[in-house]
């Protein structure tokens, strides 16, 4: 299993960077794991649109589906269309970026697969399991198991039980950590920071631990330090081109 960071900043693209996105791969098959704005560019410097086997959606923010618009266009306006593309999402997270342009311009380009949370799902090769965690608007964090190989994933989250369960003995976890350490108070039940996120992965007992969705402007040295407190496992930060490899 292959991770590639498409983007990992919060909100918006900081220069040169893109927000959250991640290509997945595993036998040949190519998911993508949100795809927030400035990812859709990285994406193409390494498959072309029609190699795309799959897209999952976390939740609804800009930040986290913004460019699968131009995804589905790189699909739909070519003289040889490839079959729809397979969206899994919660239901009515992506009315906002699919009413973008008018539906003869994209029909026919994707195949929406309405997530019901807490259902286990196959998605090529991956065997998914997904479960709600807390945030402004509804958002499915996502355990992908594929071969003996466990990538967690919380799309955004405040501090939750259930991120422990989604992320318990998991090869890597990518976790949302906005706030290095004090997250502010209308943000609490909706974010986390990277401290919170580390003592958290501790508790999961995960391998690996990738700080993502760090606010434009934080020092990943510092969102290290903090997750590293609770967390003495390996930790790295969430930047566009980085390539894990979990096999």
């Amino acid at each position: 299993m292959r991770l590639t960071v498409l983007g990992g900043c919060g909100a918006w693209p900081e220069a040169g960077q893109a927000c959250s996105g991640y290509l997945l791969e595993y036998d040949g098959f190519r998911l993508l794991v949100d795809l927030g704005y400035a990812t859709m560019p990285r994406l193409l410097e390494r498959v072309a649109a029609d190699q795309v086997d799959a897209v999952f959606i976390s939740h609804g923010h800009p930040d986290h589906c913004a460019d699968l618009n131009p995804l589905l266009r790189a699909r739909a306006m070519r003289d040889d269309p490839p079959t729809p593309l397979p969206v899994y999402a919660l239901p009515g997270a992506l009315d906002a970026v699919l009413a973008l342009d008018r539906p003869e311009t994209l029909a026919g380009a994707y195949a929406i697969r309405e997530i019901n949370v807490g259902d286990g799902l196959d998605i090529g090769p991956f065997r998914a399991q997904t479960r709600l965690l807390p945030h402004w608007v509804p958002n499915a964090g996502v355990r992908l198991a594929a071969g003996d190989r466990v990538l967690a994933y919380t799309g955004d989250s405040g501090p939750s039980p259930d991120v422990v369960e989604l992320a318990r003995d998991a090869d890597l976890l990518l976790a949302e950590a906005t706030h290095v350490d004090q997250v502010p108070e209308d943000s609490r039940r909706y974010l986390s920071s990277a401290r919170q996120v580390g003592r958290q992965a501790a508790e999961a007992g995960v391998r690996h631990l990738l700080l993502t969705h760090l606010w434009p402007g934080t020092d990943p040295a510092a969102a290290r330090a903090a997750a590293g407190d609770g967390y003495d496992g390996e930790i790295g930060v969430a930047t566009a081109d980085l390539v894990i490899d979990l096999s």
